[in-house]
């Protein structure tokens, strides 16, 4: 348990917490191992090629997170106050959400399970 008093410990808290500008989407309705590809395709570029490499991918999952990397854009733009053309995607990656269950009708009174999974996509930016 830390010491201290409350603001202290907050104030500590605080200074530990990530300032890099950031875009996250909760339960996209895309598994995580979809999402990855474009994610790995992505990471490490600066924001104008990752725009026109997520524009011509034909995935479902690129226009999603075409529409967070102009968020996460968005946000360091509007909230830090720093140049788009300076920018590159430091972090990206794909959690696993929760998972839709559902069931299917089989032959001979057999149900089989679909699992309609679902994922929350992070996009870090920062300058170079």
């Amino acid at each position: 348990m830390a010491k201290g008093h409350r603001s202290q410990i907050k104030k500590e808290r605080n200074a530990n917490k990530d300032t890099r500008p950031s875009a996250k989407l909760s339960y996209a309705r895309v598994s995580v191992t979809k999402a990855c590809f474009v994610l790995d395709a992505i990471r490490g570029k600066d924001v104008q090629t990752a725009l026109g490499i997520l524009a011509y991918n034909p995935r479902y999952a690129s226009s999603l997170i075409e529409k967070l990397l102009k968020s996460a854009i968005a946000n360091a733009e509007n909230n830090n106050g720093m140049d788009p053309a300076n920018l590159y995607v430091a972090e990206c990656y794909a959690n696993k959400g929760p998972t839709m269950k559902r069931i299917k009708p089989r032959a001979q009174g057999r149900a089989y399970r679909i699992e309609k999974r679902m994922s929350h996509i992070t996009i870090v930016l920062d300058e170079r």
